[in-house]
């Protein structure tokens, strides 16, 4: 099951995945979020050492809300609705703020760029 999941992966690029233009996501990742979350997504920001608790590791591929409460950690619509809604709103650290003025295009594309941050190690955990 794993080895068709990342067939899957290696046949269809992130963007088709999580429906967004993987590199458009970068561009906005770059501007707002990498400042908490690193450049890399390692949770590594310049601001991240004095956060409590620490921005989200995307590297590691794991994910805290099933935001939609559908049973899911992790999903896009949990991602896109923690971006949306800020992290306060979930339990998270309120510095994660709303991102109102993202456009759902927006959102859909910062997510297929954050799903490419996973290294195929954790992504297949």
């Amino acid at each position: 099951m794993l080895l068709a999941v990342g067939l899957l992966v290696l046949l269809f690029p992130a963007s088709a995945l999580a429906g967004g233009d993987v590199a458009k996501g970068r561009q906005i990742y770059d501007v707002r979020c990498s400042v908490c979350h690193g450049d890399g997504g390692a949770g590594d920001g310049p601001v991240a050492e004095v956060l409590d608790p620490p921005p989200r590791n995307f590297v590691a591929g794991v994910f805290k809300f099933d935001a939609d409460k559908d049973g899911t950690i992790g999903t896009d619509e949990d991602l896109a609705m923690v971006i949306k809604q800020g992290g306060s709103a979930f339990g998270g650290n309120p510095v994660m703020v709303p991102w109102l003025q993202l456009t759902d295009e927006d959102v859909r594309n910062v997510i297929a760029y954050i799903r490419t941050l996973a290294t195929t190690e954790t992504a297949s955990e």
